[in-house]
């Protein structure tokens, strides 16, 4: 299985193929477009990323071993958001998720090319992941 550290520099090669910033706001709105479906039951208070301006809604499966998540928002761009951080963070272990750093932000430009609302969104979201992933790995201690 592919590392954390793996997918970011997978992710930020993708985003060195565009030009400009025109060009990657599109490719998040497309990626965003393919996030799997998000069941109408997960839509609820506690799956609710806080933060956020747009509505984003962050479901968590598994355990400290590997976490799964599932993320819907009601906004496009921010949907893309939530598709290369499930690409990042998804499906790891809660110890790799906490002791990896987002350098793809950084690398990608999407701390200098987000609105600061968007930029918050994204920051909001990731304190969730890994809140969950902390989370998860205080449940694995105490058993």
């Amino acid at each position: 299985m592919q590392t954390i550290a793996s997918a970011q520099t997978d992710l930020i090669s993708e985003f060195q193929f565009f030009d400009d910033w025109i060009d990657r706001y599109q490719y998040l709105i497309d990626i965003g477009r393919k996030l799997p479906e998000f069941k109408p039951e997960w839509r609820t208070e506690a799956n609710r990323v806080q933060g956020c301006q747009s509505q984003v809604w962050l479901h968590t499966t598994g355990n400290a071993a590997r976490l799964h998540f599932d993320a819907i928002s009601d906004s496009a761009i921010v949907s893309g958001l939530i598709a290369i951080l499930l690409r990042v963070y998804g499906d790891r272990p809660a110890r790799e998720i906490l002791d990896t750093p987002p350098s793809f932000i950084t690398e990608i430009g999407l701390d200098s090319h987000l609105s600061p609302t968007r930029s918050n969104g994204l920051h909001a979201m990731l304190r969730t992941i890994k809140a969950r992933a902390a989370a998860a790995l205080e449940q694995a201690d105490g058993q």
